[in-house]
């Protein structure tokens, strides 16, 4: 099935889930007097709202490009998930403020059997309904639908808490509702606070999945001739959209004929197995006839290794006409300062081989290796 049905046939189950379980858990709530059902269903009714807005914002992500959107609109679903979150913390302030009133004057509930075994019924459905939410989430990769399974499995947990404040008050005829309204309260605000943070670090732009990076490695090194793929960049349109760019070390000895076929056939081939759009492809030329050359790399690479958090070496090339030695050089994020080994290793370099014109760029830790 698209993946846009796909999210949109679980969103509507979402949200007739929810409604039944918010109009059930307002009635209990009301005629029992218990504030902890009331936020309870208040919470469920914000959850149906955040499936509704899932839909719509799948719906406008799905809009073709256009000459101000050229490469779509798929990240109006961050957008939306921005927005759920945005529901999800008011809900909770709101819950809060209320549950402060009742501690301050408080009321004594009145629960009943059908209410309870109602309430442990929504605990059951609540786990299904969220395990089920995450799962397509994950399958299809939408961040609303992840947000909204977990979302549903911590409702499971706060009901569960309802039920258990519910038996206490039967039994001991302690209620602790107010107050575990409270503690509901905050944790609807974190959970809403903590979306927030995850969507707007996507918007600003995070590190490419692991996973993904090292697929598309593997299949740019897996064509004949090429012996690596490094500076992997891959811009996120939406969460099924990627477009980026990547460097390939090829053998000096390649015509511009072989350059091309050989660029075309790798943007081909990754978009077909991973479909990411390789729109840029640079090229590394590596030395292959001289000899002299390998030795003089292989002694630079045991020197540059030697420094901590140096992660990488590569586009190594000598050109013994103009004299001039180039390479790239990846030191990681962890380094104190990355500039000042940068500056270390590009001195070694000199006093090792001071006949050259050495050219080495700082290169940045982009995406895994």
């Amino acid at each position: 099935m698209e993946r846009s049905k796909q999210i949109i046939r679980t969103s509507i189950i979402g949200i007739i889930t929810n409604l039944f379980l918010s109009g059930f858990k307002a009635v209990i709530g009301f005629l029992s007097g218990s504030i902890a059902i009331v936020l309870d269903a208040v919470n469920n009714l914000s959850d149906a709202l955040s499936s509704t807005i899932t839909i719509i914002g799948t719906k406008l992500a799905k809009k073709k490009p256009d000459k101000k959107h050229p490469l779509g609109h798929g990240r109006i679903e961050y957008v939306s998930a921005l927005s759920i979150s945005i529901i999800i913390l008011y809900a909770g302030i709101a819950a809060l403020e209320k549950s402060v009133g009742k501690i301050i004057h408080p009321t004594t509930p009145d629960y009943k059997p059908v209410g309870m075994i109602i309430i442990a019924v929504a605990v059951v459905t609540k786990i299904i309904l969220g395990l089920y939410v995450k799962k397509v989430g994950e399958n299809v990769n939408s961040d609303a639908l992840v947000a909204s399974g977990k979302d549903a499995l911590m409702d499971s947990v706060i009901s569960a808490s309802t039920l258990v404040a519910a038996i206490i008050f039967t039994i001991w005829k302690i209620s602790i509702e107010a107050w575990l309204g409270a503690v509901i309260s905050v944790i609807i605000i974190k959970a809403g606070v903590d979306m927030i943070r995850e969507t707007l670090s996507q918007i600003i732009g995070e590190r490419v999945d692991c996973e993904i990076s090292q697929k598309v490695r593997k299949t740019i090194a897996d064509f004949e001739d090429v012996n690596g793929a490094y500076d992997l960049i891959l811009h996120n349109y939406g969460p099924d959209k990627l477009i980026g760019s990547v460097h390939i070390e090829v053998p000096d000895t390649y015509t511009i004929s072989q350059l091309d076929r050989l660029e075309r056939a790798i943007a081909k081939k990754v978009y077909a197995e991973h479909g990411v759009m390789l729109e840029g492809i640079g090229i590394y030329s590596i030395n292959t006839v001289d000899k002299e050359v390998q030795k003089i790399k292989k002694s630079i690479d045991d020197m540059i290794f030697s420094y901590e958090h140096v992660l990488q070496m590569h586009g190594f090339h000598i050109d013994n006409v103009s004299m001039e030695m180039r390479f790239d050089v990846v030191i990681s994020f962890e380094a104190e300062d990355r500039h000042e080994i940068y500056e270390k290793i590009l001195k070694r370099v000199r006093e090792m081989y001071p006949e050259y014109d050495v050219q080495i760029t700082l290169d940045t830790d982009i995406s895994d290796f």
